[in-house]
């Protein structure tokens, strides 16, 4: 599960860097930056928990 949120964060870091270059659907990729970041946040903090 750990590495599926990682997965995921890479991929929406990917996407908002695509969208800030591109300047397109800059809200949308943004909103998507943002769920990247507390997926990467909760991994840390349930890693550090265990």
């Amino acid at each position: 599960m750990g590495n599926l949120l990682y997965l995921i964060a890479v991929i929406l870091v990917i996407a908002w860097a695509i969208g800030f270059l591109g300047y397109h659907a800059s809200g949308l990729i943004h909103l998507l930056l943002v769920i990247a970041l507390i997926a990467v946040l909760l991994r840390v903090i349930r890693g550090a928990a265990s």
